[in-house]
């Protein structure tokens, strides 16, 4: 019989245990902490020598601009089932000083003259010509709104081919469209920046003449109608004049208070004369029904009120540079912050406001409009979205539509962001990361 050998079983192989250092478990982030670090590094990446109150002021302006729109832009279903347009201001004037407060157009040309006037004296530092920096400029205007027109531009198509009320169309395209006039007022000021970073106050007093003697043309040519084809001229000087401050500020100016003080009570005791002896309406927008607009184009009392907003802008500086500036950790001990102060996340919202200003300005209407169509095409009439403006009613309900339109631009202005960012192969960068390219790239806000 064979004897069988047995042996021990071979012991099992361990791998070898590491003797580098360990690297520590990832932590997980919850989404509060991950906000506080976006907030942290926008923060951070912003240029310690910009003038953050000029972000502010220009975020404030946009804000106004957008809520005055939603809330005097009625759109009012009627008995044959097509949509006119209507105003709380033409029922209720008793809410006229709100457009003291809402309309701040001046106060974002006097921001872009500021802006315009830097980036121009940037470009002639680098040796820039001045073709280049001007298409270079106009690049960010034009292409959201050539975008913007094409889009409406289809939709006006299928509401034709759909056969919808010319009554409904024609509001509807007033609307959508109505940013874009401010758009080209724009561009062409951006485009005599030269001549306005040589001479902004003479320009700007020179302006004043001019819509002051095309207003003085209305009454005394009141029969010829030649006189509202040639007041269209005011359109363009009537911006030009906070247009011209922003300049002035850009080359130093402003740095006294007393001279921001002079605009300010200069500008308001001009404008409280002109409504209450010179015929003016009070209303800084236009009003159903008003002969006289001050908007439409913009008068005498509106350039006044416009160096009133200018002045009081200029005397804001200091508390809002001072709001949404953190202060900076000092002494030996100071270790980084990872949690956003209040100041921080204030900045915050006013930088991506201002990333994506254009587009807001473009889309806020369509945001309104959209809101405003989904429930009537369900066969629901809201109060607030299709009744008329003239109650303390409507005004109630139009404030409680605000957040909703607000949800609605925030997906539209996503969107458009997204799509211009497929377009630049740019998928992989998030907001935050697209404004750390911005103020790199960028002189001034």
């Amino acid at each position: 019989m064979t004897d069988l050998e047995l042996r021990p079983p071979s012991p099992v192989r361990q791998p070898p245990l590491p003797t580098g250092p360990l690297r520590p478990l990832p932590v997980r982030r919850t989404p509060w902490q991950a906000v506080h670090t976006a907030v942290l590094r926008i923060d951070a990446a912003t240029p310690a020598d910009r003038d953050r109150a000029a972000d502010v002021l220009r975020a404030l302006a946009i804000t106004g601009v957008v809520l005055g729109h939603w809330l005097v832009s009625g759109v009012v279903l009627q008995a044959g089932g097509h949509l006119v347009g209507d105003s709380p201001l033409g029922h209720r004037p008793e809410l006229t000083p709100a457009t003291w407060i809402l309309q701040s157009l001046a106060v974002f040309f006097l921001v872009g003259g500021r802006v315009s006037a830097r980036s121009y004296t940037a470009a002639l530092a680098l040796g820039t010509g001045y073709r280049t920096w001007l298409t270079q400029r106009l690049a960010g205007l034009l292409r959201p709104a050539t975008a913007f027109a094409l889009t409406w531009g289809l939709v006006w198509l299928g509401l034709v081919l759909a056969g919808t009320a010319h009554e409904t169309i024609h509001t509807l395209m007033w609307l959508a469209y109505s940013p874009l006039w401010f758009l080209g007022v724009y561009a062409l000021l951006i485009a005599a920046t030269p001549l306005v970073h040589k001479a902004g106050a003479r320009i700007a007093v020179a302006a004043c003449l001019v819509v002051a003697a095309l207003d003085a043309s209305r009454p005394l040519f009141a029969d010829s109608g030649w006189t509202d084809t040639l007041r269209l001229l005011s359109i363009p000087a009537g911006w030009l004049v906070p247009y011209c401050l922003g300049a002035v500020w850009a080359a130093g100016g402003f740095t006294r208070r007393r001279s921001a003080l002079a605009l300010l009570l200069g500008g308001g005791g001009a404008m409280a004369a002109l409504t209450l002896w010179g015929g003016y309406p009070a209303s800084m927008v236009g009003v159903p029904g008003s002969t006289l607009s001050n908007l439409s184009p913009p008068t005498l009392a509106a350039v006044a009120f416009g160096l009133a907003q200018a002045g009081a802008a200029l005397l804001l500086r200091v508390p809002l540079r001072r709001a949404v500036t953190a202060p900076a950790a000092t002494g030996p001990a100071a270790t980084p912050r990872n949690r956003a102060t209040p100041a921080q996340f204030l900045w915050a919202a006013v930088a991506l406001l201002n990333l994506s200003a254009v587009t807001v300005f473009l889309w806020h209407q369509t945001a309104m409009l959209t809101t405003t169509l989904i429930p009537l095409g369900l066969g629901h009439i809201l109060p607030g979205l299709h009744t008329s403006p003239d109650s303390p009613g409507w005004i109630a309900a139009r404030c409680g539509w605000l957040a909703v339109f607000a949800l609605v631009l925030a997906v539209l202005v996503t969107a458009v962001r997204d799509r211009d960012a497929r377009r630049a192969n740019q998928t992989n960068n998030s907001t935050i990361t697209r404004y750390e390219k911005v103020v790199r790239r960028r002189v001034g806000p």
